[in-house]
């Protein structure tokens, strides 16, 4: 029932119109965050809990398949069908083949329902002519209590075994009622994850629309901030040869103060080492004078004296200067022409250039206001023509026209599922009945079991048994009779049952299982002579389509959205409103549209330039270093004085003591101190000046070289700026565009992915053939009516034996009319 409710209501949901279309690239600069689509909460539980009773339902399953172990017939029911079950002989011969379990046992069934009446009805006549037992005469035997016992044993035992049977057919019925009466909630429950379905829908798809704020409001944000972004991409490509540029300018600039004052060390040291070497040349003759005057003493023509003597007055000429500073040319002029260079600040236009490179992103934004506004008023086209394409889809008129089809379909269960009901009392009735009729039977055999026992009397003869034992033998008889009286009619209920609920576990609920049924209906031209594919016809009326029940009953058990699973991409293909193109045209063309001049930008002036040149015309390369390294790499004295004053103490020593040792030790003293004052200060001016030297030296080399290098690296930025700048900016222009367009394409994908997966999450439609197929029509009704058959069958059989073993028993509780009677000589024979 709930089967035949639910494909309707698929084929309602799913039509539509179709259309195709193409989708376009995208890449991905960035990620957005876009959230997560609304999904509906189901409440349907699918899973089966049969309780103890799975037990039962396990064996008759078992039972079943020993009975049919044939693999499922899928060509022979495709070829049934196709035919419109129209057999030939070779038909004929696989559904036996196949059947051959199920007819065996059902003509032995028929057999029963047949002969047991039968022979019921002649072994009733056959007693009334007093035989078959119908005389009431006992045969004595020796092993009468044996046998009395062991018919007694056996029909209990039979009996108990029928009472399992008859629990087990009544516990199934009684399954089976309780299960009807769960069906309604459950099949609300599907209504109700339905309506969930077709409640939520709309809200995804309003949610995917509304979602379109995200990168639109990204986009207007990037907008905004076109100076950073835009003007700082192309401050960063140009930067790549401008700020080098710029940078080998600041470092000129530098190098000519440095130059500045490298200039000035030199003129100083000159100066200071000049008078330096003037003063001490004065205190090195007045120092040899005094000692020569001291050395022609009279003390020196003593003959310990005389040699000590003459060895110092011969070294009295090494007491003179060894450099010749005032030889040195002077740098008067370079000094000049640095300073006239100096005069204008080329630090202070090298900055200004700075500034104005720096400024690049304003003047982008600047004079992209306009354009932007242009860009702005597209996107506010593009979010319109974006929420008119996915509000135009026919969604809504198809959900209004299935939500009344749902409820009319609700409105048509909750009128008849009444009549469900009724008709299950009266199967339930039918069932209790059987039940009943077998419990009516098992209690004339356990009452005549009771009574036989409890009354019969080994010392009493057949003829005068007691009333209890006779009554049980009359209730073993009753049991007897109403066996033939209605066995076959219980037998006739447990073969339709059979039939019909092995067949359906077989043919219907194990292909299920195993989907192997819905590849029965796949199969080509079956339900349809004229449809290849049956379910793309019946749909979208186009049976070309390989689209098949099991692929759409797995993706929706999957829980996958209807556009997949119905592949609706085939028919209306959501890409045809997704292509980026058709909504970023006017865009790109805005973009394109975008001008902008750097030219104001001046790195650096004419003023600046010519500067450089002043610097490289400042004579400083044309300076004598030669002859400076020449000098300051001499010593200030031809001797060390320190030395000589060491050595003229040594000697000194050698004389006699007295005043020319003295004399001799105080010129000594005399020739370190001028060391000291003036030998030490001039060593250390002339390290300053060597240094200077040096500087100048490394400056001036190939300065006119460095200065035009200089010069040429600042043309070739400034005349990128000016005339090849449009190029990196169209380049940066493509990339900022791309970045913004990429924002929508992420939108546009996203939606994508929602709609071909989560929007309409079918799982719904899954559930509802799991509760006609599965849970209803096999966990609930075929279940409970094989575990019915298989306890009333079970039961039904044991009649047999238990009406032939009461029939025999009945002789030994029953109270005989006569009974043989033997004397003493007899006996002994």
């Amino acid at each position: 029932m709930a089967l035949v409710l639910c494909l309707p209501l698929l084929l309602a949901l799913l039509r539509g119109p179709v259309s195709e279309a193409q989708a376009g690239p995208r890449t991905t600069p960035g990620t957005l965050d876009l959230g997560y689509l609304p999904a509906g909460n189901y409440e349907t539980n699918i899973q089966v809990d049969s309780g103890p009773i799975e037990i039962l339902f396990r064996v008759v399953r078992a039972f079943l398949f020993v009975v049919q172990p044939n693999p499922f017939p899928e060509d022979l029911i495709t070829k049934t069908v196709q035919r419109k079950f129209e057999y030939i002989k070779s038909d004929y011969q696989k559904v036996v083949h196949y059947e051959l379990g199920f007819l065996i046992l059902a003509v032995l069934g028929l057999l029963f329902v047949v002969l047991l009446p039968l022979v019921g009805l002649c072994f009733c006549m056959c007693r009334c002519c007093n035989n078959c037992g119908g005389e009431m005469h006992q045969r004595q035997k020796k092993n009468g209590d044996c046998r009395r016992r062991g018919f007694a044993a056996s029909l209990l035992v039979i009996s108990l075994i029928m009472s399992i049977g008859v629990f087990c057919a009544f516990a199934a019925n009684h399954h089976l009622t309780m299960q009807i009466k769960g069906v309604q909630p459950l099949i609300k429950s599907n209504f109700k994850d339905l309506r969930t379905l077709l409640t939520h829908t709309p809200e995804q798809i309003d949610y995917l629309v509304n979602q379109f704020n995200i990168p639109k409001n990204q986009a207007l944000l990037d907008l905004d901030n076109i100076g950073p972004l835009l003007g700082g991409r192309v401050q960063d490509q140009l930067g790549k040869q401008v700020l080098p540029a710029l940078d080998a300018v600041l470092t000129m600039a530098g190098a000519i103060q440095e130059t500045r004052e490298s200039l000035e060390n030199v003129n100083a040291s000159i100066e200071i080492l000049q008078e330096g070497t003037h003063r001490l040349s004065a205190n090195l003759t007045r120092a040899r004078e005094n000692l020569n005057n001291t050395l022609n003493d009279d003390a020196c023509s003593e003959a310990r004296a005389a040699s000590t003597c003459s060895v110092i007055r011969n070294s009295l000429n090494q007491l003179s200067i060894n450099a010749n500073f005032s030889r040195l040319p002077p740098v008067t002029s370079q000094l000049a022409k640095v300073n006239d260079v100096l005069r204008i600040d080329l630090a202070h236009l090298v900055q200004k250039g700075y500034a104005a490179f720096n400024n690049t992103p304003k003047l982008v934004k600047n004079q992209t206001e306009n354009i932007i506004a242009d860009i702005k008023s597209t996107l506010d086209s593009i979010g319109t023509n974006i929420t008119d394409a996915i509000k135009a889809l026919p969604i809504q008129k198809m959900i209004n026209d299935f939500k009344l089809y749902l409820t009319q379909t609700e409105t048509y269960v909750d009128t008849y599922f009444p009549l469900v009901k009724q008709y299950d009392f009266y199967r339930w009735l039918c069932g209790i009945i059987a039940c009943c009729l077998l419990i009516l039977i098992l209690v004339f055999y356990f009452l005549g079991l009771l009574c036989g026992a409890c009354g019969f009397n080994k010392h009493k003869t057949p003829t005068t048994r007691g009333c209890v034992s006779n009554t049980g033998g009359n209730f073993l008889m009753a049991g007897v009779g109403f066996s033939f009286l209605f066995s076959w009619a219980l037998m006739s209920l447990v073969v339709s049952t059979f039939v019909l609920g092995g067949n359906v576990e077989k043919l219907v609920c194990e292909p299920f299982k195993d989907r192997t049924i819905f590849q029965v209906l796949d199969t080509p031209y079956l339900l349809n002579a004229q449809w290849k594919n049956y379910l793309p016809g019946v749909l979208f009326k186009n049976a070309d389509v390989n689209l098949t029940f099991k692929q759409v009953y797995s993706d929706c058990k999957e829980n996958k959205g209807i556009y997949t699973s119905l592949q609706l991409d085939k028919f209306y293909n959501i890409s045809k409103f997704l292509a980026i193109n058709q909504y970023t045209e006017d865009l790109t063309f805005t973009f394109d549209s975008i001008k902008i001049n750097l030219s104001t930008i001046v790195l650096l002036d004419e003023v600046g330039k010519q500067n450089l040149l002043n610097f490289s015309f400042s004579g400083i390369d044309g300076i004598d270093f030669a002859a400076y390294l020449t000098e300051v790499n001499k010593s200030i004295t031809k001797v060390d004085l320190l030395s000589f004053a060491n050595e003229l103490e040594a000697r000194a020593e050698q004389l006699p003591k007295g005043a020319l040792e003295n004399a001799l030790k105080g010129h000594a003293s005399n020739i370190r101190m001028i060391h000291h004052q003036h030998v030490i200060p001039l060593e250390q001016e002339m390290s300053t000046l060597n240094q200077s030297i040096r500087l100048l030296q490394k400056t001036s080399s190939e300065l006119m070289v460095k200065v035009s290098q200089v010069l040429a690296t600042v043309e070739s930025a400034q005349l990128l700026i000016n005339n090849n700048a449009s190029f990196i900016i169209i380049e940066e222009t493509k990339k900022f565009m791309g970045m913004i367009i990429d924002y929508f394409e992420q939108y546009f994908q996203w939606v994508k992915d929602s709609i071909t997966m989560d929007v309409a999450a079918c799982k719904p439609l899954a559930n509802i053939i799991d509760t006609a197929v599965e849970m209803f029509l096999c966990s609930y009704i075929t279940n409970s009516m094989n575990a019915f058959w298989f306890g009333l069958g079970g039961a039904t059989i044991f009649l047999v034996p238990a009406l032939i073993l009461a029939v025999k028993l009945s002789k030994h509780y029953r109270r005989m009319d006569s009974e043989d009677v033997y004397d003493d000589a007899m006996e002994q024979w």
